[in-house]
């Protein structure tokens, strides 16, 4: 099983999900570091459309939060490939999400300076997001998924709501949803990506 894998926001290509898959499952994992371009979407989306350019023989597109959404909106310009996409955890509605955790105030002064500071827990330390980062996600939170889809959600997601993948999967039939009793992460829930992949490509 070859694998394309999009780590997370703050994820990393040696993080827990692609190093399970190697080790416990044997499969070949191809995971880019999703920040070589920036912390756009549209950037990080980039790198994956590269990725999936390069490699045809690749069985699942995988993503896990933020590398999922970079995912489904790369998928778009392939809609003549027979893709076969897993999301964990999908950051669907990214803007929305961000919006509020900025709050009014802070959006202000993010737009008037161009610029907002992020702790990113991965690296252990803040890293600078550009204005940039909530225009492209005004435009990139909803990508239209051409391809069959297995999106695994935790109901207790408190990072990406579970409704935002509800959501999604009500309004295309190419898209399945499976609920799971865990949080943002899945820590507790990896044993259900064979699952998922098993039932993505009977499709």
């Amino acid at each position: 099983m070859k694998i394309l894998f999009a780590h997370g926001l703050e994820g990393s290509p040696n993080g827990s999900k692609p190093t399970w898959m190697k080790e416990s499952l044997g499969w070949e994992i191809i995971c880019p570091e999703m920040s070589n371009n920036g912390w756009t979407i549209a950037d990080q989306t980039e790198v994956i459309t590269k990725a999936i350019a390069e490699n045809e023989d690749i069985d699942i597109v995988m993503g896990s939060s933020y590398g999922g959404l970079a995912i489904a909106n790369a998928s778009e310009r392939f809609a003549e490939r027979n893709l076969r996409l897993v999301l964990l955890a999908p950051a669907f509605g990214l803007a929305g999400n961000f919006r509020s955790i900025a709050g009014e105030q802070g959006l202000i002064e993010w737009e008037n300076t161009g610029s907002r500071q992020y702790f990113h827990h991965g690296f252990g330390h803040e890293v600078e997001f550009g204005w940039d980062f909530i225009t492209s996600a005004d435009e990139m939170s909803w990508p239209n998924l051409h391809h069959p889809t297995i999106i695994l959600h935790g109901s207790q997601d408190d990072i990406v709501p579970i409704d935002s993948s509800r959501k999604v999967s009500e309004s295309n039939e190419l898209v399945e949803i499976i609920e799971v009793e865990d949080g943002h992460r899945l820590a507790d829930s990896l044993h259900f990506i064979p699952l998922a992949v098993q039932r993505v490509l009977s499709r």
